[in-house]
């Protein structure tokens, strides 16, 4: 086995030489990065504590691919079938709220979610860029990258326990054809608040998580991603422990080993503690077991966790519902992309409810954009960012109601369109940030989260 060590002289408490930490796991897959040094003492000055109401969490479902507003969330029985589609509508357990056929267990806890049927943005109808504004609140311009809005959460209010404060479940997004960046890092606030990543499948009957593995288990590929990092660290390490910053960083370095050899963050990843049942219930879908390891995850007090839906648009069973391939049909999406996502996403809140971690527990279901109205020549409906639907369970959220709303072809905003700003606004609301406060933003200009247009929706919270 490659080893990375050295004659560092620095140790953690338990004896270990920084260089040595490179023998357990990554430096960058568990967020701690020399890029970090900064951002955690801006964070320190700026907030003097922890902002926000710390026994909140988050569960951010991204439906990457985008689904038919007027396939699922916002169905129109009253147009041309050439409209409305091949579904009908349903009644839910909420009288303000009709859904799409499709979505049955919806239906069911239709009373503890709330839909926002007019989000809408200008900018391109490119999966990447609606990645971005969905999960930042803004389209990147200017080089400037917006952080996740886990990453804010991150710098805003450190981690509980030993396991990261923000994590993304299963895998980062792939290719959107765009070729931009999609949104799922720390941006300016720096690589010590990207996600820590599983990279696996939690559905599969081997399933371990990559970073939580002793070295000698770790493989080959891993081995290879250590080598390339032992020049970056042997060039930096020795004249940074000379630095003023080598206390700072040793706490960083405690703070990676705990969660490492933590064994109460390798119970929170360890799905085997669930009863089959509980199992069975989300699906043994890898979206179903990510739903129900992010529950474990904020149930161990993990604050933020993003659930990618799909990992690219490409090739794969998806919302992106163009009708040939490489992408998916109607059918496809009625076969089986719905009954999967129906069945994980109403178990997840349903369990939620019976532990009582609803109220402190905030689940948005987000999306890059909606689909045109019109069914196209395919079978399929295209790309359309003037409309589309998300929604909102617990963290203060009152459920079973509709915000807003489209014309009558699901085409436009027709009362209260919302911005993706304001979505993820309202995320921050639910945590309890003021979104007057400051971020340290690019080049040491001051970043404040209310300029930019996040902004709550606040009738959801009354």
């Amino acid at each position: 086995m490659l080893q990375l060590t050295g004659s560092g002289t620095a140790h953690t408490c338990d004896g270990m030489t920084r260089r040595d930490f490179l023998q357990v796991g990554s430096l960058g897959a568990i967020g701690l990065t020399l890029a970090d040094l900064a951002a955690m003492e801006a964070r320190a000055a700026s907030t003097g504590g922890k902002p926000g109401r710390d026994d909140r969490s988050v569960i951010m479902i991204f439906n990457l691919g985008a689904p038919s507003q007027l396939d699922t969330f916002d169905p129109k029985p009253e147009a041309p079938s050439e409209i409305r589609g091949p579904f009908q509508a349903i009644r839910t357990a909420s009288p303000e709220i009709e859904l799409s056929e499709i979505l049955p267990k919806h239906a069911a806890v239709a009373d503890k979610f709330s839909l926002i049927r007019s989000c809408n943005h200008s900018n391109p109808a490119v999966h990447d860029v609606g990645w971005q504004m969905m999960q930042t609140g803004r389209f990147f311009t200017g080089g400037v990258n917006t952080p996740h809005a886990g990453s804010v959460a991150s710098y805003l209010m450190g981690r509980r326990t030993d396991l990261p404060p923000f994590v993304v479940l299963p895998e980062l997004m792939g290719s959107g054809g765009g070729g931009l960046p999609n949104g799922q890092a720390g941006g300016f606030l720096g690589k010590g608040h990207d996600p820590f990543v599983l990279n696996a499948d939690p559905s599969k009957p081997d399933f371990q998580v990559p970073d939580l593995l002793p070295p000698k288990q770790i493989g080959d590929v891993r081995i290879e991603r250590r080598r390339k990092l032992r020049d970056v660290v042997d060039s930096t390490i020795d004249a940074f422990e000379k630095s003023e910053n080598a206390s700072l960083v040793d706490s960083n370095f405690q703070a990676a080993f705990r969660m490492i050899s933590s064994t109460q963050a390798r119970a929170a990843f360890d799905l085997t503690q669930e009863p089959q049942s509980v199992r069975e219930r989300y699906g043994m879908t890898r979206f179903g077991q990510c739903c129900l390891l992010a529950r474990r995850l904020v149930e161990a007090g993990v604050r933020f966790v993003t659930i990618n839906t799909f990992l690219t648009v490409f090739n794969e069973v998806t919302w992106d519902i163009h009708g040939t391939l490489p992408f998916t049909s109607i059918e496809g999406m009625k076969n089986i992309v719905a009954p999967m996502y129906d069945q994980a996403y109403s178990a997840l809140i349903e369990d939620l409810v019976q532990r009582g971690m609803l109220d402190n527990t905030l689940v948005c279901n987000m999306q890059e954009f909606g689909r045109t109205p019109r069914v196209n020549p395919a079978g399929g409906r295209d790309h359309w960012p003037q409309v589309w639907t998300s929604y909102f369970a617990g963290g203060g959220v009152k459920g079973g109601r509709v915000i807003g709303r489209s014309d009558p072809i699901g085409g436009y905003p027709a009362e209260r369109p919302v911005g993706p700003g304001e979505l993820v606004g309202t995320i921050f609301h639910s945590l309890g940030f003021d979104c007057e406060s400051h971020l340290p933003g690019p080049a040491g200009r001051p970043f404040t989260l209310v300029d930019s247009g996040m902004k709550p929706v606040m009738e959801l919270f009354s």
